[in-house]
Protein backbone atom coordinates (compact mmCIF):
# COMPACT_ATOMS: atom_id res chain seq x y z
CA UNK A 1 0.00 0.00 0.00
CA UNK A 2 1.21 3.44 -1.35
CA UNK A 3 1.74 6.07 1.36
CA UNK A 4 1.00 9.15 -1.41
CA UNK A 5 -3.18 10.04 -1.37
CA UNK A 6 -4.94 12.96 -2.91
CA UNK A 7 -6.49 15.21 -0.72
CA UNK A 8 -9.89 15.71 -2.63
CA UNK A 9 -11.00 18.95 -0.34
CA UNK A 10 -8.11 21.01 -2.09
CA UNK A 11 -5.91 18.39 -4.09
CA UNK A 12 -2.77 18.83 -2.28
CA UNK A 13 -0.60 15.90 -2.53
CA UNK A 14 -0.49 14.50 1.33
CA UNK A 15 1.48 11.59 3.35
CA UNK A 16 -0.45 9.47 5.01
CA UNK A 17 1.25 5.57 7.28
CA UNK A 18 0.57 2.25 4.71
CA UNK A 19 2.08 -1.26 4.41
CA UNK A 20 4.27 -1.95 1.14
CA UNK A 21 2.54 -4.89 -0.08
CA UNK A 22 5.63 -7.73 -0.24
CA UNK A 23 5.43 -11.27 -1.04
CA UNK A 24 4.48 -12.00 3.00
CA UNK A 25 2.05 -9.53 3.04
CA UNK A 26 0.24 -11.03 -0.04
CA UNK A 27 0.23 -14.57 1.09
CA UNK A 28 -0.80 -13.38 4.94
CA UNK A 29 -3.96 -11.36 3.30
CA UNK A 30 -4.67 -14.99 0.93
CA UNK A 31 -4.25 -16.87 4.38
CA UNK A 32 -7.48 -15.31 6.22
CA UNK A 33 -9.06 -15.72 2.79
CA UNK A 34 -8.96 -11.92 1.96
CA UNK A 35 -9.17 -11.44 -2.20
CA UNK A 36 -9.37 -7.48 -2.51
CA UNK A 37 -8.19 -4.53 -0.63
CA UNK A 38 -8.02 -0.92 -1.04
CA UNK A 39 -4.82 0.59 -2.21
CA UNK A 40 -3.12 4.01 -3.18
CA UNK A 41 -1.86 4.72 -6.54
CA UNK A 42 1.80 4.44 -7.44
CA UNK A 43 4.30 6.80 -5.93
CA UNK A 44 5.29 9.30 -9.16
CA UNK A 45 8.48 10.29 -9.99
CA UNK A 46 9.87 12.16 -13.15
CA UNK A 47 13.70 12.85 -13.83
CA UNK A 48 15.99 14.55 -16.77
CA UNK A 49 19.41 14.96 -17.32
CA UNK A 50 20.54 18.72 -18.16
CA UNK A 51 23.51 19.46 -20.26
CA UNK A 52 24.16 20.39 -23.63
CA UNK A 53 27.11 17.73 -24.08
CA UNK A 54 24.67 15.00 -23.29
CA UNK A 55 22.86 12.71 -25.96
CA UNK A 56 21.19 9.48 -25.68
CA UNK A 57 22.04 6.27 -27.06
CA UNK A 58 21.42 5.33 -30.31
CA UNK A 59 22.54 8.87 -31.58
CA UNK A 60 25.40 9.59 -33.12
CA UNK A 61 28.16 11.71 -31.01
CA UNK A 62 29.16 15.29 -32.11
CA UNK A 63 32.27 16.79 -31.10
CA UNK A 64 32.95 17.40 -27.45
CA UNK A 65 29.29 15.38 -26.63
CA UNK A 66 29.12 12.28 -24.43
CA UNK A 67 26.32 9.55 -23.67
CA UNK A 68 23.37 10.13 -20.95
CA UNK A 69 23.92 7.60 -18.49
CA UNK A 70 22.70 9.20 -15.47
CA UNK A 71 19.19 8.57 -16.86
CA UNK A 72 19.41 5.10 -17.32
CA UNK A 73 21.06 4.45 -13.82
CA UNK A 74 18.25 6.21 -12.28
CA UNK A 75 15.55 4.54 -14.41
CA UNK A 76 17.03 1.16 -12.98
CA UNK A 77 16.98 2.24 -9.35
CA UNK A 78 13.79 3.75 -10.02
CA UNK A 79 12.39 0.50 -11.16
CA UNK A 80 10.57 -1.01 -8.27
CA UNK A 81 6.85 -1.61 -8.06
CA UNK A 82 5.89 0.66 -5.70
CA UNK A 83 7.03 3.95 -8.24
CA UNK A 84 5.82 4.83 -11.65
CA UNK A 85 8.49 6.38 -13.74
CA UNK A 86 8.42 9.76 -16.19
CA UNK A 87 11.69 9.72 -18.34
CA UNK A 88 11.57 13.70 -19.48
CA UNK A 89 14.75 12.90 -21.23
CA UNK A 90 17.99 15.35 -22.04
CA UNK A 91 16.89 19.07 -21.45
CA UNK A 92 19.38 21.68 -22.99
CA UNK A 93 20.89 24.18 -21.11
CA UNK A 94 18.98 26.77 -21.60
CA UNK A 95 17.17 28.82 -18.99
CA UNK A 96 13.57 28.47 -20.31
CA UNK A 97 14.22 24.49 -21.63
CA UNK A 98 14.93 23.86 -17.91
CA UNK A 99 12.23 25.92 -17.27
CA UNK A 100 9.48 24.09 -19.22
CA UNK A 101 10.66 20.68 -18.01
CA UNK A 102 9.73 21.86 -14.34
CA UNK A 103 6.65 23.01 -15.37
CA UNK A 104 6.28 19.39 -17.01
CA UNK A 105 7.67 17.34 -14.17
CA UNK A 106 5.79 18.86 -11.65
CA UNK A 107 2.27 18.75 -13.69
CA UNK A 108 2.79 14.73 -13.04
CA UNK A 109 5.04 14.06 -10.35
CA UNK A 110 5.07 13.71 -6.25
CA UNK A 111 9.10 13.47 -6.30
CA UNK A 112 10.97 15.18 -9.08
CA UNK A 113 14.76 14.47 -10.11
CA UNK A 114 17.34 15.87 -11.92
CA UNK A 115 21.29 14.81 -12.55
CA UNK A 116 23.66 17.60 -13.45
CA UNK A 117 23.02 21.54 -13.15
CA UNK A 118 23.30 21.87 -10.04
CA UNK A 119 27.07 23.17 -9.60
CA UNK A 120 28.44 26.77 -9.74
CA UNK A 121 28.73 27.40 -13.60
CA UNK A 122 27.60 29.89 -16.30
CA UNK A 123 24.97 27.44 -17.76
CA UNK A 124 24.14 25.38 -14.49
CA UNK A 125 20.43 26.80 -14.43
CA UNK A 126 18.92 23.83 -12.17
CA UNK A 127 19.02 25.15 -9.12
CA UNK A 128 18.61 28.90 -10.31
CA UNK A 129 15.30 28.50 -12.16
CA UNK A 130 13.79 26.02 -9.13
CA UNK A 131 14.52 29.08 -6.19
CA UNK A 132 12.73 31.17 -8.78
CA UNK A 133 9.89 29.57 -9.78
CA UNK A 134 9.57 27.04 -6.43
CA UNK A 135 11.92 26.69 -3.48
CA UNK A 136 15.51 25.23 -2.46
CA UNK A 137 15.82 24.29 1.13
CA UNK A 138 19.24 22.88 0.89
CA UNK A 139 22.17 23.07 -1.59
CA UNK A 140 25.60 21.59 -1.38
CA UNK A 141 26.71 19.26 1.08
CA UNK A 142 29.90 18.19 2.97
CA UNK A 143 30.36 14.77 1.32
CA UNK A 144 32.33 13.30 -1.54
CA UNK A 145 31.20 12.24 -4.01
CA UNK A 146 28.05 14.50 -4.51
CA UNK A 147 28.80 17.81 -3.13
CA UNK A 148 26.77 19.68 -5.34
CA UNK A 149 23.35 18.57 -4.30
CA UNK A 150 20.19 20.17 -3.90
CA UNK A 151 16.75 19.71 -2.30
CA UNK A 152 13.85 21.64 -2.23
CA UNK A 153 10.07 21.79 -3.45
CA UNK A 154 8.00 22.67 -6.93
CA UNK A 155 4.48 23.15 -6.21
CA UNK A 156 3.32 19.86 -4.17
CA UNK A 157 6.33 17.99 -5.49
CA UNK A 158 9.66 17.07 -3.58
CA UNK A 159 12.58 17.85 -5.53
CA UNK A 160 16.66 16.58 -5.39
CA UNK A 161 19.04 18.06 -7.68
CA UNK A 162 21.68 15.26 -8.29
CA UNK A 163 24.78 15.94 -9.31
CA UNK A 164 26.15 15.44 -13.25
CA UNK A 165 28.53 13.03 -12.39
CA UNK A 166 27.33 9.45 -12.80
CA UNK A 167 29.22 7.95 -9.65
CA UNK A 168 27.47 10.93 -7.59
CA UNK A 169 23.88 10.30 -9.56
CA UNK A 170 24.35 6.78 -7.51
CA UNK A 171 25.71 7.77 -4.19
CA UNK A 172 23.37 10.51 -3.52
CA UNK A 173 20.92 8.62 -4.71
CA UNK A 174 21.27 5.89 -2.28
CA UNK A 175 22.06 8.25 0.81
CA UNK A 176 18.99 10.61 0.36
CA UNK A 177 16.52 10.00 -2.56
CA UNK A 178 15.99 6.24 -1.18
CA UNK A 179 15.11 7.28 2.50
CA UNK A 180 13.01 10.14 0.79
CA UNK A 181 11.12 6.85 -1.58
CA UNK A 182 10.85 4.82 1.64
CA UNK A 183 8.90 7.79 3.67
CA UNK A 184 6.90 8.80 0.53
CA UNK A 185 5.74 5.43 -0.34
CA UNK A 186 4.58 3.99 3.43
CA UNK A 187 8.01 2.07 3.82
CA UNK A 188 8.99 1.16 7.36
CA UNK A 189 11.57 4.05 8.24
CA UNK A 190 14.98 2.08 9.08
CA UNK A 191 18.64 3.63 9.58
CA UNK A 192 21.37 2.35 6.82
CA UNK A 193 22.45 -1.23 7.64
CA UNK A 194 26.66 -0.14 8.53
CA UNK A 195 28.97 -3.44 9.39
CA UNK A 196 32.22 -3.08 10.40
CA UNK A 197 35.16 -4.97 8.45
CA UNK A 198 38.59 -5.08 8.39
CA UNK A 199 40.01 -3.20 5.31
CA UNK A 200 42.66 -4.96 3.66
CA UNK A 201 44.37 -1.83 2.01
CA UNK A 202 45.20 1.70 2.47
CA UNK A 203 42.41 4.28 1.54
CA UNK A 204 43.56 8.04 0.84
CA UNK A 205 41.41 10.65 1.80
CA UNK A 206 41.58 14.30 2.65
CA UNK A 207 39.84 15.54 5.91
CA UNK A 208 36.67 17.48 5.84
CA UNK A 209 34.14 15.82 3.82
CA UNK A 210 32.64 12.32 4.82
CA UNK A 211 33.60 10.13 2.09
CA UNK A 212 31.45 7.15 0.55
CA UNK A 213 34.19 5.11 -1.09
CA UNK A 214 33.49 2.23 -3.47
CA UNK A 215 34.28 -1.47 -1.94
CA UNK A 216 34.22 -5.41 -1.89
CA UNK A 217 32.67 -6.77 1.02
CA UNK A 218 33.48 -9.98 1.49
CA UNK A 219 33.11 -12.94 4.45
CA UNK A 220 36.45 -14.48 5.08
CA UNK A 221 37.08 -18.38 6.00
CA UNK A 222 36.96 -17.85 9.90
CA UNK A 223 33.87 -15.93 10.06
CA UNK A 224 34.66 -11.78 9.63
CA UNK A 225 34.28 -9.49 7.17
CA UNK A 226 36.92 -7.46 5.42
CA UNK A 227 36.44 -5.10 2.54
CA UNK A 228 39.32 -3.78 -0.23
CA UNK A 229 38.73 -0.93 -2.75
CA UNK A 230 37.54 -1.45 -6.01
CA UNK A 231 40.39 1.14 -7.19
CA UNK A 232 40.23 4.35 -8.74
CA UNK A 233 37.57 6.53 -6.75
CA UNK A 234 36.82 9.40 -9.41
CA UNK A 235 33.22 10.66 -9.50
CA UNK A 236 33.11 10.06 -13.54
CA UNK A 237 34.11 6.24 -13.20
CA UNK A 238 30.73 4.11 -13.22
CA UNK A 239 33.21 0.99 -13.47
CA UNK A 240 33.96 1.42 -9.40
CA UNK A 241 29.74 1.11 -8.51
CA UNK A 242 29.64 -1.78 -11.19
CA UNK A 243 32.73 -3.91 -9.06
CA UNK A 244 31.31 -2.82 -5.62
CA UNK A 245 28.76 -4.00 -3.34
CA UNK A 246 29.12 -1.88 -1.00
CA UNK A 247 30.32 1.84 0.46
CA UNK A 248 32.99 2.12 2.81
CA UNK A 249 32.19 5.15 5.07
CA UNK A 250 35.06 7.07 5.69
CA UNK A 251 34.12 10.01 7.97
CA UNK A 252 34.92 14.11 7.73
CA UNK A 253 37.72 14.03 10.32
CA UNK A 254 39.67 11.41 8.92
CA UNK A 255 42.90 11.62 6.75
CA UNK A 256 42.65 8.22 5.53
CA UNK A 257 42.79 4.37 6.31
CA UNK A 258 45.61 1.90 6.92
CA UNK A 259 45.67 -1.89 5.45
CA UNK A 260 43.99 -3.93 8.59
CA UNK A 261 42.43 -0.98 10.61
CA UNK A 262 38.35 -1.71 10.99
CA UNK A 263 35.71 0.74 8.31
CA UNK A 264 32.42 1.18 8.59
CA UNK A 265 30.83 -0.63 5.39
CA UNK A 266 27.27 -0.01 3.98
CA UNK A 267 26.38 -3.04 1.83
CA UNK A 268 23.82 -2.36 -1.25
CA UNK A 269 21.05 -3.66 0.16
CA UNK A 270 18.95 -1.96 -1.78
CA UNK A 271 20.46 -1.08 -5.33
CA UNK A 272 19.64 -4.81 -6.88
Amino acid sequence: MCAIQEDTRNGDTVLTPGIQLGAAETGLLASVGVAEISVTRRLRVAFFSTGDELTSIGTPLAAGQIYDSNRYALHGMLNKPAIECYDLGVIPDKREAVREAFREAAEVADLILTSGGVSVGEADYVTETLQEIGEINFWRMAMKPGKPLAFGRLDKAVFFGLPGNPVSVMVTFYQFVLPAIRKMTGANPRDPLLVQARCTVELKKSSGRMEFQRGILQLEKDGSLSVSSTGMQESHLLTSMSRANCFIQLPAESTGIHAGEWVSVQPFTDLV
